[in-house]
């Protein structure tokens, strides 16, 4: 059986956040590696990767560091959806396959169930399903009391949905040659011919099994859903403390942490699991990091800075600042006394602008979004939800209150007036009321 991954598509949700999404590193691995090593564990090891021109380089160069398995490569030219992906791999599918989207995160019992049903049936597909409690913007599976699947929907408008089965795409075909024959005979402009496919497949008769899994698990559509993901992850780990690490015998530190090879811990900092901090990261002298924070490599977190439920990528600096509830991307540096706002005066949701309408990030705490190669400028002020583009710099003084584009500076206007001062300065008062201070 070969395993499948989907690494074709472009995250177009995801600005200012410009690396794929499988390859968006949590706790030093890909979302990509974390899927590769539950399908080794499930017992697969034969897999078909199909990227794109702009990240077929970086997956083959990950994809040699793992021994004892077996990787084909495909190349999606543009993002024409699943259907296209797998109709320009034909040629490397036969029989049963796999298809994975190694954006989602969930547990190894995922592949443990699918296998397991499709050992103890005779259906020609096996498709994963999760009971949700709310909408979510993705595909639903409606089943007959059997399992096997009625009906499939990409994308309803909330309170259409066929039923509370989200698609999760964990998908097994034991004909890979039936269902690009029904690929191919799909007609649609939209980018879901694949559950167009697999929607008419089981109104001819093609046996269709709805597996259903209630484990962990957490997709990636938006950029704060990376949030999401650092919180699961750090749930299901425990405490890794690398023997090279140095801690001041000042500083503290509770709870479930995990820290990386040569991370430095300053006086009087503070840590508050769980929490990840990476290789060669210095936490600085009364630093405060608190519970789910995820800390890339090679930063400093620098004197007095507060990082409260955020991500960080690699390469970051701070000094004095607060950074909350944010998501800020690779190579960024904050001045003294710069913050991310993460709460509304108001205390309402905060949303998010996506083009000409406001995205909903179910969130009444939320900071900013800041891609890479950023520099915030000192004492500056970050509102919730302001999305910031790489390559941005946010001038000193500013207070953003609006979204950056890539390679945009925002400055704030001198409000200076120069005058000559007729203020006489009294040493000897100040004398006085030091030593009225020292009585």
């Amino acid at each position: 059986m070969k395993v499948v991954f989907l690494c074709g598509g472009v995250g177009k949700r995801m600005f200012p956040i410009t690396e794929d999404k499988f390859l968006i590193d949590f706790m030093g691995r890909t979302l990509l590696e974390r899927q590769i090593m539950m399908a080794r564990e499930a017992g697969l090891n034969d897999f078909v990767i199909i990227g794109n021109p702009s990240n077929i380089d970086r997956i083959r160069q990950l994809a040699t560091a793992i021994t004892d398995v077996s990787f084909s490569f495909s190349i999606q030219q543009q993002a024409r959806g699943i259907a296209d992906a797998l109709r320009g791999a034909a040629s490397l599918l036969d029989g049963e396959i796999l298809i994975v989207n190694p954006n989602d995160v969930f547990e190894a019992e995922a592949y443990r169930a699918l296998l397991s049903s499709y050992t103890e049936k005779k259906a020609c597909s096996y498709l994963l399903g999760y009971r949700v409690k709310q909408y979510f913007p993705g595909g639903y599976l409606a089943a007959d009391r059997d399992g096997r699947l009625i009906h499939i929907l990409e994308k309803p408008l909330p309170g259409t949905e066929p039923s509370n089965l989200v698609n999760i795409l964990l998908h097994l075909h034991t004909d890979s040659a039936a269902l690009l024959r029904s690929i191919a005979a799909i007609k649609t402009t939209r980018d879901d011919a694949y559950e167009c496919a697999l929607d008419n497949m089981a109104r001819e008769g093609y046996s269709i099994q709805v597996v259903p899994y209630d484990g962990l698990w957490a997709p990636i559509k938006y950029p704060w859903h990376i949030l999401d993901i650092a919180r699961l992850l750090l749930d299901s780990c425990g405490r890794k403390v690398s023997p090279s690490v140095t801690i001041s015998d000042h500083a503290v530190i509770s709870g479930k942490v995990i820290l990386g090879e040569n991370v430095h811990i300053l006086e009087n900092a503070v840590i508050r699991g769980p929490v990840y901090i990476g290789p060669n990261t210095v936490i600085g002298n009364n630093a405060l990091i608190r519970e789910y924070s995820h800390i890339g490599s090679n930063c400093v977190v620098g004197f007095s800075t507060e990082v409260k439920g955020s991500y960080i990528g690699n390469g970051c600096w701070f000094h004095s600042n607060y950074i909350g509830d944010s998501i800020i991307g690779n190579n960024c540096s904050f001045g003294a006394g710069a913050v991310t706002a993460n709460l509304r005066f108001d205390e309402n949701e905060i949303k998010v602008k996506s083009e000409q309408e406001w995205l909903s990030t179910g969130r009444d705490h939320f900071g900013a979004i800041i891609g890479d190669n950023c520099k915030i400028g000192i004492n500056s002020g970050i509102l919730p939800g302001r999305r910031i583009g790489p390559g941005s710099i946010v001038g000193s003084h500013v207070c953003l209150d609006i979204d950056l584009t890539p390679g945009m500076m925002a400055l704030g206007r001198p409000q200076y007036k120069l005058v000559r001062h007729e203020i006489e300065l009294n040493a000897e008062k100040n004398y006085e009321l030091k030593k009225h201070l020292e009585i």
